[in-house]
């Protein structure tokens, strides 16, 4: 099993709609990098769900429910989405300077890697997010 970490503005689509709905697929990837996460997604890989711009932090934990496979969205070719459903929200959001004030954290691609909208989480990193999230 691989940890992710996927962000996304909550105006836009936040974690509350995702529980909502129950169900979706992530879309609007349009970074190689981000795009070579995606692909190396399997089902059943862990994903924590971050709000970027407004509020800044970890609220939840959702999971891969489907791999890869061509973007909706676009016919370029280049570009995939995978089918993602929520799990649990965090008791507690793990905000993004509590993250930045942990040395633990320096090598995370969410510190290293800013702009990165979906990025590889390690699972010491995974483990520890939870512990500071309320999970036991």
């Amino acid at each position: 099993m691989q940890y992710w970490l996927i962000k996304s503005e909550p105006v836009k689509y936040g974690w509350e709609q995702l529980v909502k709905d129950g169900y979706t697929f992530w879309d609007g990837i349009r970074n190689y990098a981000a795009r070579n996460n995606l692909r190396a997604m399997q089902q059943g890989d862990k994903l924590l769900f971050y709000h970027s711009n407004d509020g800044l932090a970890i609220v939840g934990i959702a999971e891969v429910a489907k791999e890869h496979y061509q973007d909706p969205t676009t016919d370029d070719p280049n570009w995939v989405v995978v089918d993602i459903k929520p799990l649990m929200p965090l008791p507690t959001p793990v905000t993004l300077h509590e993250l930045k004030a942990d040395p633990f954290f320096a090598q995370m691609e969410l510190i290293r890697l800013s702009r990165l909208s979906v990025s590889k989480v390690s699972p010491a990193e995974y483990e520890r997010i939870l512990e500071l999230g309320g999970v036991k």
